[in-house]
């Protein structure tokens, strides 16, 4: 399995030629998947920005998910980062646009995930598709980087045109 970086910089590559753009809308990956991103040289070329939506109240402050929204979703669901990289997509004003959202660890979540438990979303130019990742177990910073390898995995396919 490739490195962190070596995956982004093909990524990054890949955005730079294409002249196309990202944002990234994380919560349980904690700031890792753009961390991953922004380590690429060149990255402020492609890179819009990103949001660390831990909590509600990030959520409704900088994606403006409202209760409203929430109505019939519950987060760490596929639904839901697909709404999170839609919303980071439209204010940001990108090409590309990656969410995540899940169950870190070392307990589950109060919707009832395990620890472990996350979903990952990438929207783009003719591509939508969220999947769900189960790691089965609690180790927190080891679900972090699974979770970021997921998604960056997830973005190299939309890039290449896989579904």
């Amino acid at each position: 399995m490739e490195s962190l970086t070596e995956l982004t910089r093909t990524l990054g590559a890949t955005l730079l030629q294409r002249k196309q753009t990202v944002a990234v809308a994380e919560s349980s990956a904690a700031g890792l998947i753009s961390a991953a991103l922004l380590a690429v040289p060149g990255a402020s070329a492609f890179y819009r920005g990103g949001v660390v939506s831990y909590t509600v109240y990030a959520r409704q402050a900088f994606l403006a998910i409202t209760d409203a929204d929430m109505v019939g979703l519950r987060a760490s669901t596929e639904p839901y980062a697909l709404l999170m990289a839609r919303r980071v997509k439209e204010k940001l004003g990108t090409d590309w646009a990656v969410g995540e959202t899940g169950a870190t660890g070392p307990t589950g979540n109060r919707y009832g995930d395990a620890a472990g438990h996350a979903c990952v979303a990438v929207i783009g130019p003719g591509f939508e598709k969220a999947l769900t990742i189960e790691t089965r177990h609690g180790a927190r910073e080891s679900n972090m980087w699974t979770f970021t390898r997921a998604a960056l995995e997830l973005f190299e396919q939309a890039l290449a045109g896989r579904s």
